[in-house]
């Protein structure tokens, strides 16, 4: 096969973007900040803030793809920029954790949202498997998630043009669907009481904690409050990540110098409105302060929605326990599209680092139908194994910071490439540079290192593993010297 096909078009770039954008966070996270930040006016700053951050990042990176509109995205601006090391490391962490341990994830999420509908039949408790005292096990729900993996793997073997099928199909119906959400929401949902215990003292911080069953509200200081929003990034740019995965894809998307940088703002603006809107939603139905030991959805409010599920509360409130049922169906959907894009970007990556010599071989051919069949295999593959681990969770907490720091590298490229490669031509340039860039690596360092104080137990762990990439690196090296 000589090469990649340009199948991707603007519409399938904006859903690409946002469809790997939209997972399940959305439908949860919104729980874990009110209880880290204890109002609603904090709420939806973390959320603005992690949209802001997005929002610059993807601003940011047209200017890059537009230089470099190529498979392998962000592996490819990293080495222009510092060199194959850098870049390395940050491939060997993409394949180990981060999209492979994401993709780990949003399946499970799926299975475990198709669980809601067979409970009987779908859980984690009934064990197939187990490998003695470890974690590392075969359930129903487990294996749904693995199959769901494998299901997407094999359609995106068949080539780009049916990858992208699914995902336009799967997006924009998830987009309907939360639109329609949101519109019953506040159409049906609304609570005016409710509106006025959320929104009359908006910015009075604390944090809620629960031992033994026992509720615990600590009030924040200033200080307190800008650690607990650096806290909730975690999360709220867990939910918002994978806006890059576009840049993947470079070589099979049309005229990709100005689609690339298009497909990511107009995706990334779509799904940051979205959330924005959502978190508005759950505000105007469900109170944000509650009781863990609530026997209710209004009474355990959003802070102890049960199993963080803040979306199926506010669902219950709209229209009654079935109305639920539709909810989970809408993150099934989500979470399978989410995956879909994924694993179609994903793989782009390994195949640009084994083409130069940094990875397996056989993940840098092309089958017949143009796409890195090996490739996508083996993340499939990895994917599955981090799923019977139970642990992908704990690895993507210990990647975050990681994730973020990358990122921050990447945009600094920005200022670094404009030096080494001045007279490149730039069909796209950085918005308000250097302004909007510095920004994004000020705020960026700064939550790495509100992270490293703040869950040092998940942060320098994830240093950890990209720091064993160095020996990998000098392997493959070494054997592509030979």
């Amino acid at each position: 096969m000589s090469g990649f096909k340009r199948e991707i078009k603007l519409y399938d770039a904006v859903m690409l973007v946002s469809g790997s954008m939209i997972g399940s966070g959305i439908f949860v996270v919104s729980a874990d900040v009110a209880r880290q930040t204890g109002a609603s006016g904090w709420l939806l700053a973390s959320w603005l803030l992690a949209g802001i951050l997005t929002l610059i990042g993807a601003l940011s990176y047209g200017e890059l793809t537009s230089m470099y509109p190529h498979a392998g995205g962000q592996y490819v601006f990293l080495q222009k920029a510092y060199g194959k090391l850098l870049a390395f490391l940050y491939g060997w962490s993409f394949f180990a954790v981060i999209q492979t341990g994401t993709i780990a994830a949003v399946a499970v999420a799926f299975s475990k949202y198709t669980g809601v509908l067979f409970p009987g039949l779908i859980n984690d408790t009934t064990e197939w498997f187990v490998l003695g005292e470890t974690s590392f096990k075969l359930t129903s729900q487990r294996f749904l998630a693995i199959l769901s993996i494998l299901l997407l793997t094999w359609v995106n073997t068949k080539g780009v043009k049916e990858g992208k099928l699914i995902q336009n199909v799967f997006s924009t119906t998830k987009i309907g669907a939360i639109l329609l959400l949101i519109v019953l929401g506040f159409a049906l949902g609304s609570n005016a009481e409710v509106i006025k215990a959320n929104f009359t003292d908006m910015f009075t911080a604390s944090k809620s904690t629960v031992d033994n069953g026992i509720l615990n509200t600590t009030s924040l200081t200033f200080f307190g409050i800008i650690l607990a929003l650096g806290v909730t990034q975690v999360g709220t740019l867990f939910s918002s990540d994978a806006w890059n995965g576009l840049t993947f894809a470079g070589d099979e998307v049309v005229n990709p110098t100005k689609t690339i940088p298009r497909g990511m703002a107009i995706g990334t603006l779509l799904v940051v409105g979205l959330y924005f809107i959502m978190n508005l939603s759950y505000l105007f139905i469900l109170p944000l302060k509650g009781d863990p030991n609530g026997v209710d959805v209004m009474s355990r409010g959003i802070q102890f929605a049960s199993e963080d599920r803040v979306a199926a509360a506010t669902a219950i409130v709209i229209g009654g326990a079935k109305f639920a049922i539709i909810t989970a169906l809408l993150i099934m959907i989500s979470t399978f599209g989410c995956n879909n894009g994924l694993i179609l970007s994903g793989a782009r990556v390994y195949y640009t680092m084994a083409k130069d010599g940094l990875f397996f071989k056989n993940f840098g051919k092309l089958n017949k139908n143009g796409v890195p069949q090996n490739a996508l295999w083996w993340q499939g593959i990895w994917a599955s194994v981090l799923c019977l681990t139970g642990k992908y969770g704990d690895l993507l907490d210990y990647f975050m910071g990681v994730v973020i720091l990358f990122y921050a590298f990447t945009i600094l490229g920005i200022f670094i490439l404009r030096k080494k490669e001045p007279s490149l031509e730039r069909p796209v340039k950085a918005p308000l540079f250097p302004v909007l860039p510095a920004l994004y690596i000020f705020l960026a360092f700064s939550l790495v290192i509100i992270l490293f104080k703040e869950k040092p137990q998940f942060t320098i762990p994830g240093l950890v593993i990209v720091a064993l990439g160095i020996p990998v690196f000098y392997w493959f090296k070494k054997k592509s010297a030979e």
